[in-house]
């Protein structure tokens, strides 16, 4: 067998491994959290029998054993069941909230990629210079803040007092791409300023590991110019641990989302999450980090191939 399909063989077995034990975890954690479903529809007021029937009804006195794997059996036929508290269709109701959330963290990649990559590769030229400390000092300041004070500055001082944008993302299908834009805005501003300190340090330390390899004093000779030995030669072989600290962030665009859209008010995975969970509606809070941990373990499986397939020894083998 080639080992580049043995070793892409060998991720997707670990991230089926990985997503059956985040599931698991999730539904464990879910289960020690105090009170119920039931508690929370009922009130504090409730009656222990009417408590008892509704538990019932929702297959709450079932065994916790039991209970995990008629789940995990209905999401590997696709069916996320329903919610407890409202009784509709989770598969439904998460549809269009997941496509706000990767709406959302699509075009923060589209804004903070590049920009983290072209920053990255401008302190490299000015390394140990004012631009490569100035780009350091603010990016690093920017991701030492937590993001919901980010976002409530900026909506006080970017919505409130300009009045450049909404200070509330709301979003639906009857806005053109200029208004979804437009309303998220700051939540992209946002997500931003939290992943580009991260993305950017790591290609500065990538690039400048290569840049101490043979063949670039080699272009050093042949008289390059230094943009262009760290755009031509140094930044193609710096590509691997560049693209698995890209992943891990648009992971977490994904993911780590849910105090934005609380913030924000945008109507997304993370606002929908929230939402249920003051509600103990157990079955939204299971598909819902199940559906986060897919997304993050397919994230960084994609950025571990991407590194095996990016690395000549393997493509080639002697």
């Amino acid at each position: 067998m080639h080992p580049i399909v043995k070793l892409v063989s060998q991720r997707f077995a670990l991230g089926l491994l990985l997503l059956f034990g985040a599931s698991a975890m999730i539904f464990g954690l879910t289960e020690a959290l105090p009170g119920d479903a039931a508690q929370a529809v009922l009130g504090q007021s409730a009656t222990p029998e009417s408590l008892a029937n509704l538990r019932e009804e929702m297959g709450l006195d079932r065994p916790a054993l039991t209970r995990y794997f008629e789940w995990l059996g209905g999401i590997l036929q696709g069916d996320l069941g329903q919610s407890l508290t409202n009784k509709l269709d989770i598969a439904e109701s998460i549809g269009n909230r997941l496509g706000n959330t990767l709406f959302l963290a699509f075009w923060a990649a589209i804004v903070s990629v590049p920009l983290a990559i072209f920053l990255g590769l401008l302190a490299v030229r000015y390394r140990n210079r004012w631009p490569d400390k100035l780009i350091s000092a603010v990016t690093l300041t920017t991701i030492s803040i937590p993001e919901f004070l980010i976002g409530y500055v900026l909506v006080y001082f970017v919505a409130v007092k300009l009045g450049m944008f909404s200070p509330l993302a709301m979003i639906n299908d009857s806005m053109s791409l200029g208004q979804k834009l437009n309303a998220i805005a700051l939540p992209v501003i946002v997500l931003t300023m939290v992943v580009l300190a991260h993305m950017m340090r790591m290609t500065r330390a990538a690039i400048l590991n290569v840049m101490q390899s043979a063949y670039i004093e080699t272009a050093e000779l042949k008289g390059l110019t230094n943009f262009t030995i760290i755009y031509r030669h140094a930044l193609p072989n710096a590509i691997a641990p560049i693209v698995n600290v890209v992943m891990l962030n648009l992971a977490y665009l994904v993911v780590g989302v849910v105090v934005v859209e609380v913030v924000f008010v945008y109507p997304g995975m993370g606002q929908y999450l929230v939402d249920h969970v003051t509600k103990r509606d157990v079955p939204v809070v299971l598909a819902c980090g199940v559906i986060f941990a897919a997304i993050y373990i397919g994230l960084n499986m994609l950025a571990d191939i991407v590194a095996i397939l990016a690395n000549p020894r393997l493509r080639h083998p002697k």
